[in-house]
């Protein structure tokens, strides 16, 4: 492991560049390793993530998981996943009403610019061995796609993407139960071809 990804990843991981705007101190959350095959892109963390200390430890990252066919110790393993959100600290989130009259629920707020822009490319000039990137959510998709748009029509280019190295999959989270129930061909036709690849590439040295 050279030196310039350790200043790299102690730079991000001490990062305050936000302090001023976030609503808790910053808590830059990645998991990084110049030997990682595949990257997990997506969003930022959320508040259970950002309290935690570690991406994707709930019910979604358990789905993802699933999808990917790889268990918690392999997913956690550094040397085989890299997890690289568009934001890397909780942005806080935002109150809107749920209905005409019927109450109001939080959102997350949208990942914080700075990150991509001071972080990103140089990250990524470090993760030389990523053959597979796992998009999810629709930053995620405008950096690593170069467009968004929507997430079911990008998840139906599956094979397309795949030839790229990269492959757009809906947000594992249990709020898309529905969308999965509506899509049946996403499990039949795309999650077998995946687990296919990722289960090749993780066990495939690191030339």
């Amino acid at each position: 492991m050279s030196e310039t990804f350790n200043d790299i990843k102690q730079a991000i991981l001490t990062c305050h560049s936000c302090a001023d705007t976030l609503p808790y101190p910053p808590k830059p959350i990645i998991q990084i390793h110049p030997d990682a095959k595949l990257l997990i892109a997506g969003q930022s963390p959320g508040k259970k993530t950002h309290d935690i200390g570690r991406p994707f430890d709930d019910l979604s990252g358990d789905r993802l998981r699933d999808w990917l066919g790889i268990t918690k110790d392999e997913f956690y393993d550094e040397q085989r996943v890299a997890i690289v959100p568009m934001g890397f600290c909780f942005p806080g989130n935002s109150v809107h009403k749920s209905g005409p009259s019927v109450g109001k629920k939080s959102g997350d707020l949208p990942p914080r610019p700075e990150c991509a822009i001071k972080w990103r490319a140089t990250v990524l000039g470090q993760l030389v061995n990523i053959e597979l990137t796992i998009v999810l959510g629709a930053y995620a998709q405008a950096y690593h796609l170069g467009q968004s748009g929507n997430v079911t029509e990008q998840v139906k280019q599956w094979q397309y993407w795949l030839e790229q190295g990269k492959l757009v999959l809906p947000h594992p989270s249990p709020r898309n139960n529905r969308w999965l129930k509506q899509n049946p061909w996403f499990e039949a036709e795309v999650l077998p071809e995946l687990k296919h690849r990722v289960k090749v590439l993780l066990n495939r040295p690191v030339s």
